[in-house]
């Protein structure tokens, strides 16, 4: 069954619930299961056959909503695609998803080569859609048939696509629920973009259980604010950067927001002044959640309820928590598979049935990515304490060697994120005569703070060894991120790469 169908469920059994609201506009749960399946209909009328792909080009909008849940209705893939890069950047992925069909909005349309065919949200899709019409049984999908084609962010190398099922994308949505705790009576903001997988685990957590979700096109902080309040959201996930905007908007204390129960972060590390301030201000338990985009979203989570001091405490002790239900994650040695012991430092491996099932058109990569037994590779280093809490040291890629020793940059984050003047903070590998490679922190500072690179060099040394200590410190504004909120290490290293071959 395609989760279009899975979602017609919900709707059937109470169709007057609000589903979705997006651009200031509320869609009942049997007013979203309409408009996917005229979706669907329109597919097939102009053309697409079951095992094609529908690439989407477009901002947040109701109508990703209805081509989430309208493709696989017409056996059809959806293809998300960053509207973030550039035109040069575009061509590729399209290039590899070969969609018959691509959706655009008015300002993404410039992005795509005229020779596909496209059509425009802004500009002639009600007509596209009214082409379709007829009462005829759609050819659906199988739950192992591809649901959506996400494309990697390309930080540690050129796209790949990312093949999730009808089924892993439903498990995926059953996840989340799960993990936050949040039920059909709920209401979730998702402000992530949703070319992104935690944009789509986001969404189909609340809309599968027959829940509702206030969508945005981006998180603008004075607008997210008041949709907070207005919607009397329970759940919401925003990356820390974000989340100190929200905190600056004026008059945030005085609003009602005493429905949000949950607010979930990711992608980088958590300050303690920005705990301390979240809690204090929106009254709300937060949710540390590790994910990728192969396993389909989250892989582990770690919650901190409201006036859990503890719980808290932990979020800022390294450990991302334990496996989300349904799900299974080991630290092994990479070079022969086998798990290595509670403690020790391995590569993480994750099995659950919301992870890929291929990377598109590469079966050489799926096969250096997943076992035959189902475990994925994720690439990141870290390991497991007695409790099976998870501590993510860093990428495999990402590890600076250092005189021999090996340095996990997310170590030395973690540490700097604990200074009350650093508001985000990266760490990289800077080439270096004498020891090959040397640590370099790269910091944005809290407003009105000042510190020299000296002491903050000298704070890693009270909680470090000294060799996993930066030797040099740049302040910048803000640091790089990509459109999944994570930072562009690659845009850091460059200025540094000149004569290195790492």
């Amino acid at each position: 069954m395609d989760v279009g169908r899975l979602f017609d469920r919900r709707a059937a059994a109470r169709p007057d619930h609000p589903g979705l609201t997006s651009d200031g506009v509320t869609a009942d749960l049997s007013e979203l299961s309409r408009r996917s399946t005229a979706v669907g209909r329109a597919l097939v009328a102009h053309g697409l056959r079951p095992g094609d792909r529908v690439a989407l080009l477009a901002h947040n909008s109701a109508a990703y909503v209805d081509l989430l849940l309208g493709a696989g209705r017409a056996g059809v893939a959806l293809v998300t695609v960053n509207w973030r890069l550039a035109a040069a950047e575009v061509a590729p992925i399209l290039a590899d998803a070969g969609p018959s069909l691509v959706v655009v909005d008015a300002a993404t349309a410039h992005l795509v080569d005229d020779t596909l065919p496209v059509v425009d949200l802004d500009r002639g899709w009600e007509d596209w859609l009214a082409a379709a019409s007829g009462t005829e049984e759609l050819p659906g999908a199988g739950p192992e048939d591809p649901a959506v084609l996400i494309y990697t962010s390309g930080t540690t190398g050129l796209p790949k696509g990312v093949v999730l099922s009808h089924a892993s994308v439903a498990h995926a949505g059953r996840l989340m629920a799960e993990v936050y705790d949040c039920g059909p009576d709920d209401t979730m903001l998702v402000a992530l973009p949703l070319f992104h997988v935690g944009g789509l685990a986001h969404l189909l957590g609340p809309l599968l259980q027959g829940g509702h979700v206030v969508l945005t096109r981006a998180a603008r902080p004075a607008e997210t604010v008041e949709l907070l309040a207005r919607h009397r959201v329970t759940h919401a996930f925003f990356v820390p950067s974000v989340i100190a905007t929200l905190l600056e908007v004026p008059g945030i204390a005085e609003l009602d927001l005493s429905a949000f129960r949950t607010l979930a972060y990711g992608a980088a590390p958590i300050t303690a002044g920005l705990v301390a301030a979240t809690t204090a201000v929106l009254g709300c338990g937060l949710l540390h959640a590790y994910g990728l985009t192969e396993a389909g979203g989250t892989v582990t989570a770690l919650r901190a309820p409201a006036g859990d001091a503890a719980g808290l405490q932990a979020l800022l002790d390294g450990s991302v928590g334990a496996a989300v239900p349904w799900a299974e994650i080991r630290a092994v040695d990479p070079e022969t598979g086998r798990s290595v012991g509670t403690g020790e430092t391995g590569e993480l491996w994750v099995r659950s049935d919301a992870v890929m099932t291929r990377y598109w058109g590469k079966p050489e990569e799926t096969a250096r990515t997943l076992t035959a037994d189902g475990w994925l590779r994720t690439g990141d280093v870290g390991h497991l304490d007695a409790a099976g809490r998870v501590v993510v040291r860093d990428r495999l890629k990402d590890m600076i060697i250092s005189g021999g020793e090996n340095v996990f940059p997310a170590e030395v984050d973690a540490v700097l994120a604990r200074h009350p003047a650093v508001a985000e903070v990266a760490v990289i590998g800077v080439p270096d005569e004498r020891w090959g490679e040397t640590v370099k922190a790269v910091v944005a500072l809290r407003p009105d703070v000042e510190v020299t690179a000296a002491e903050l060099i000298a704070f890693t040394r009270q909680h470090l060894a000294h060799y996993k200590c930066p030797t040099s410190v740049d302040v910048v504004p803000a640091l790089p991120r990509n459109a999944a909120g994570k930072v562009r290490k690659v845009a850091l290293r460059r200025p540094y790469l000149v004569d290195s071959s790492r």
